[in-house]
């Protein structure tokens, strides 16, 4: 079994003070930003779940930016911007962080994975030495699979004694390359290193001794077995042919 701590998170805990006067605004009208006065991270993984526009990627994206991750992802050396479409949750959010300093970080996310890629050519064009690319495995992202990169990256860049944040990594993932991240997560994980990740994914959210919370209800822990993705998925699989004929009629 995997010990659970706290003092040694690299993120303990996480709160938000919500300004009243906004309460009616984009992010601050979001039920996954009102509930959510404090929360504690006391698990090596932990999980966001919830449906499509509930606010997972809004939260994710305001613990990386007040940890100090780019808004677009990458680690905390990158700077560049495409175009600032992030919210300003992070300025209201208050991260307690553990005792001991994450030496390595990165902040992936499905949606700008693209420009990430791009970033890391243009520095190696620059002139970086070693070039960047060295990190990812060696070949540019962008003459791989998205799939194919997104497992390059957790590979090679992921080294170990980090925080890593991921949003909606399965977008890119087959089932196998899902079980595969999952497998490396352990790794990590034994090596001292702290995963917040929102998913839609049964699969990846299957790592043992994490805690799952489900933002649509009040950030309450639940097990994988009770989650609607778990449930739907198993019960499609289990009554394929039922399922389809109520879905096609």
């Amino acid at each position: 079994m995997l010990k659970k701590g706290n003092m040694n998170q690299y993120i303990r805990s996480l709160r938000i003070e919500l300004p009243e006067a906004r309460e009616n605004e984009y992010p601050f009208s979001l039920d996954a930003v009102r509930r959510l006065p404090e929360l504690r991270l006391d698990a090596k993984v932990s999980y966001f779940i919830g449906e499509n526009g509930s606010g997972k990627s809004t939260l994710l994206e305001a613990i990386a930016v007040a940890y100090g991750f780019n808004p677009e992802g990458g680690s905390k050396n990158f700077n560049f911007q495409t175009k600032s479409t992030h919210s300003n949750l992070s300025d209201y959010m208050t991260l307690t962080k553990g005792i001991s300093r994450a030496d390595d970080g990165f902040f992936l996310r499905a949606e700008s994975f693209y420009n990430v890629a791009s970033n890391i050519d243009v520095l190696d064009e620059g002139g970086m030495s070693p070039p960047l690319i060295n990190s990812y495995g060696g070949i540019s992202l962008h003459a791989q699979s998205h799939g194919e990169s997104f497992i390059s990256l957790v590979m090679n860049r992921l080294r170990g004694r980090g925080l890593y944040i991921l949003d909606e990594p399965e977008a890119a993932l087959s089932p196998t390359r899902q079980m595969a991240l999952v497998s490396r997560i352990h790794q990590l994980v034994n090596n001292n290193s702290q995963f917040i990740i929102a998913t839609h994914s049964p699969i990846i959210m299957s790592y043992p001794d994490s805690t799952i919370f489900n933002i649509e209800s009040g950030y309450d822990v639940i097990e994988l077995e009770d989650t609607e993705h778990f449930q739907v998925t198993r019960n499609f699989m289990n009554n394929r042919e039922a399922m389809l004929d109520i879905l096609l009629n």
